[in-house]
């Protein structure tokens, strides 16, 4: 991963922004919100980012077990790690 830009979280709140409250926005991240403020850099922005998916939304959550391998596992149960 590269770093990101020093308005990265502002950058990401403007695009939220814009269809809030108009139009479904569907956002994917393989890192808990609770670190967004750490990585993004920007914690006030990040809290109004997240004040803003975070309301009307309907929130899921993924194991921690990827997808992809439970798929693949289903697929090659012998090949398949315990």
């Amino acid at each position: 991963m590269r770093k990101l830009a020093a308005t990265a979280a502002e950058d990401l709140l403007e695009l939220v922004q814009r269809p809030y409250e108009r139009a479904s926005t569907l956002l994917t991240s393989n890192r808990p919100v609770e670190d967004w403020g750490k990585l993004l850099g920007d914690v006030a922005a990040v809290g109004a980012l997240l004040d803003r998916l975070l309301h009307h939304a309907h929130v899921l959550r993924c194991g921690p077990r990827s997808w992809r391998l439970k798929e693949h596992a289903s697929r090659h149960p012998i090949e398949a790690a315990p």
